[in-house]
Parts: structure tokens; C-alpha cells; sequence
């Protein structure tokens, strides 16, 4: 596994790959000296391409198409962009990674970098996240201090360095655009595309955009060459995925699979430690919770893109939230339509008022003053929220409450019914990884 499995085994020794000489003894940086200096740009980028990575942010698209859209005689300065603004519920695998391996991180954006022809990237860190940006703040002044960073890095041509820029607090921000506006000093906004970033990104440059769990698969692909990484799970679906594993667990955590060879009840029950006894899944939310819900029927569903897709969902980010039958999927609904209210920039009318009225709904539902005609009130409003506005947001708030009422549509009808939803029992103390 090339992410974390190095970090879990480097963490049970006793320490952290937090060191540049413990990253160094791990074989750190070796994709920089086998790249930077032997190899012509346009091959590493080709490195990347061959391998099959897939985005790891949660829309899944290929890694290497998305550099190579950037153009090769642009004048304008090119920038490498890491989204580091995890703020979608039920997701914890880029912090841990920047926790556990900075220095994984900053090697593969500077590949990156290498691959386009940048000489600065940046990366945008969530705010919440304050010791992890002190964890980074060490390894970029370490790194550079050993000549992976700065200028003529391992005595080259190639001069890259990487500026960290905390964030506020926005969950619009992990919007690709949205962070671009915000790292500029603007206000978190998404923009209209087109024109994309890989034309007009920061600063109106050429930029790449990816997330920290995408530019840390690329050392390995370097080091274990591309057709290894291919190799790994389904053609369509290559490589290693990080699923953070929540909710009603006894070992909740991040864990690493081959796409593709492991099913959705193997991640809760062999990986995770399962239920609590006397309990069955009832409701799993597997990529963040901005993807349709599915239910017991799909534990068997193989992790990859296509086998989610099929199933009716998403592999997203991979935050695999589990709600076994203790569990109420009405409140469950409730809690993350207030969530996308909340988060809601307000620039685009659809997702302002929208989501401001799929909370109403449901929360009179769960408040026992519901009535029949909320779920066809509902319904009606999904139409008119996804596909109609600039980002994914509202597509992302409508989602699990549209698939929730389709596949639990009873427990909505007995909210109503009854008068309310009864508040579950909390989980008892689980197992901390």
C-alpha cells in the first residue's frame, strides 16, 4: 500500500515518518532523484498518466489527463495546488496523512510541479486543521533545507518551492474554484466555468488542482513505476483507496484498500471490528456524506467507482459513515441537510433557498408536525436545486436526502404517522485506533 500502511507500520515502531530522516530511511524522496534531472517532464506527466490515477477528492477524475490539460506554451506563470480543505463530513484521510507523512505530500507536488513546469505551488489547509499545518510548516522549512525545496533543487535547473495558506472555516472552499477565489483573498465564491483551472486557475494561470491523498500517491508511482500502480484493482478503477470508516464501529479509522478486491462489508466488518452485538446495518454513507445512502442490501458491492456507480451511489472521498438499526435515518437526514444549509455560500438562489427548505421539512417531520405531502413537497424541490447552480454543493445537499426517502421512504411516512422520530440511545465506548 503506498500511502498509509508505511505511516501504521512506522507509528507501531514507535515513531512517525514526521522526520525527514525517518522519511529518508523509508526511502523518501527517492521519485525526486529518479525524476528531477534524469527525466524530461513530459515523461514523468506520461508516468502519471499510464498509471491510471483517478482524483481521490471525490470526483474521480484521471490525474494525469487533468495535468496534461494545462498548455504546454502558456506565458503565464503555472501553479500546483493542493486541496488540503477536508471539510466533508465523515472524511479524516488527508489529515492523517499530513499528520503521520508531510513529506509524502510535499514530494509529490513536487513532481507535480516538475510534470507542468511550475516553479510554486501552494497548499490550501483547512483551518480547523492547526497542528497539522504546524506539522507542515516543519517538514517545508526541513525539506528545503535539505535542497528539496527552493531553488535548483538536487543541483538542477529546477527551482519549486510550496507556500502553506491556512483557510477560514468554509466548506465551499474544497470547492476547486471556490479555494482558488479564497486563496487569491477573495471571498470563498465558486466561479463560473468555463474557462477551468488547468487555463485559468490562480491568478488567471495555468493550474493544477488535486487533493493530498492524490498528489501522495505519486512517489510511489514513480518509485514502483506506473504499471504497478495499473495493476493494482480494476483497469477502470486502478490503485489504492483510503477509506475513513465512521459511525457505528468498533474501530473507526482510516483504512487502505486495493480498489476493487475489497466489498463494502469487508471494509465495516473485517477492517473496521463490525457492529456492536445484537446490531445489523441499516444505513451507509460510503464516499462523505454528500453521496446517495445505501442500505444492507449493498454490502457486497466491491469499492471501486464503477461497481458504486452501479450500485446507485458514489465513491466520493471515501468517508464511509455506518449507521446500524439503533440509528434514525429521518434525523440522519435532518443532520445533513442542516449541515448543507449551513455551508451554503448563498451566491447561487437554488442552493440559498433550497437547502434553507429541505431543512424546514424534515425538521417538522422530526419535530412531529409533519404532514404526507412534505415528501412530494420534498421531491419536488430536489429538480429544482441539482444541476442549477455552479458547483456541486447543492447536487451534494440534495443527494442523500433524495436517495434517504427512496430507499427508507417508510421511515419518513412513520415520522409522520407518529408524531415525530425518538431521539436514538448514544453508542457505547468503541475502540480507538
Amino acid at each position: 500500500m503506498p500511502i498509509l500502511n508505511s505511516v501504521y507500520r512506522h507509528r507501531e515502531a514507535g515513531h512517525v515518518l514526521t522526520e525527514l530522516v525517518a522519511y529518508r530511511a523509508a526511502g523518501g524522496f527517492a521519485a525526486i532523484e529518479q525524476s528531477i534531472g534524469e527525466m524530461e517532464p513530459d515523461d514523468l506527466l506520461y508516468v502519471f498518466h499510464r498509471s491510471g490515477l483517478r482524483g481521490r477528492g471525490g470526483a474521480g477524475f484521471p490525474m494525469g489527463r487533468k495535468a496534461s490539460f494545462l498548455p504546454k506554451d502558456a506565458k503565464l506563470a503555472k501553479y500546483v495546488v493542493c486541496n488540503a480543505d477536508e471539510s466533508e463530513p465523515g472524511t479524516f484521510k488527508d489529515r492523517e496523512i499530513i499528520e503521520m507523512n508531510p513529506f509524502q505530500l510535499i514530494e509529490g507536488m513536487v513532481l507535480a510541479g516538475y510534470a507542468i513546469g511550475a516553479d510554486r505551488g501552494y497548499i490550501y489547509i483547512r483551518g480547523e486543521y492547526e497542528h497539522q499545518a504546524r506539522v507542515l510548516d516543519a517538514a517545508l522549512i526541513a525539506a528545503r533545507e535539505a535542497g528539496f525545496l527552493g531553488d535548483n533543487i538536487l543541483r538542477s535547473d529546477f527551482s519549486y518551492d510550496i507556500t502553506l495558506y491556512r483557510g477560514a472555516g468554509a466548506y465551499i472552499c474544497g470547492e476547486e474554484t471556490g479555494l482558488l477565489e479564497s486563496l487569491e483573498g477573495k471571498r470563498g465564491q465558486p466561479r463560473l466555468k468555463p474557462p477551468f483551472p488547468a487555463v485559468a486557475g490562480l491568478y488567471s494561470s495555468p493550474t493544477l488542482i488535486n487533493n493530498v491523498e492524490t498528489l501522495s500517491a505519486l512517489p510511489p508511482i514513480v518509485t514502483q513505476g506506473a504499471d504497478w500502480y495499473a495493476a493494482l484493482g480494476p483497469e477502470k478503477s486502478p490503485g489504492t483507496k483510503i477509506f475513513s470508516v465512521s459511525g457505528h464501529v468498533q474501530r473507526p479509522g482510516n483504512y487502505e484498500v486495493v480498489l476493487g478486491e475489497t466489498t463494502l462489508r469487508e471494509l465495516i466488518y473485517e477492517h473496521a471490528g463490525g457492529l456492536r452485538e445484537g446490531h445489523q446495518v441499516k444505513a451507509v454513507w460510503v464516499g462523505g456524506s454528500s453521496v446517495p445512502v445505501l442500505g444492507a442490501m449493498h454490502l457486497d458491492t466491491p469499492l471501486d467507482y464503477e461497481s458504486l456507480n452501479a450500485a446507485g451511489t458514489f465513491l466520493g472521498s471515501g468517508g464511509c459513515i455506518v449507521m446500524d438499526d439503533s440509528g434514525c435515518i429521518v434525523r440522519a437526514t435532518l443532520r445533513l441537510a442542516s449541515f448543507y444549509r449551513h455551508e451554503s455560500c448563498g451566491k447561487c438562489t437554488p442552493c440559498r433557498e433550497g437547502t434553507n427548505w429541505m431543512e424546514r421539512i424534515l425538521q417538522r417531520m422530526v419535530d412531529g408536525e409533519g404532514r404526507m405531502e412534505d415528501l412530494e413537497l420534498l421531491e419536488s424541490l430536489f429538480g429544482r436545486i441539482s444541476g442549477k447552480v455552479l458547483c456541486a454543493l447543492a447536487d451534494g445537499a440534495v443527494a442523500p436526502v433524495a436517495s434517504a426517502i427512496k430507499m427508507f421512504r417508510e421511515d419518513f411516512v412513520a415520522a409522520v404517522t407518529d408524531g415525530g422520530t425518538p431521539r436514538p440511545a448514544p453508542m457505547s465506548v468503541v475502540e480507538v485506533r
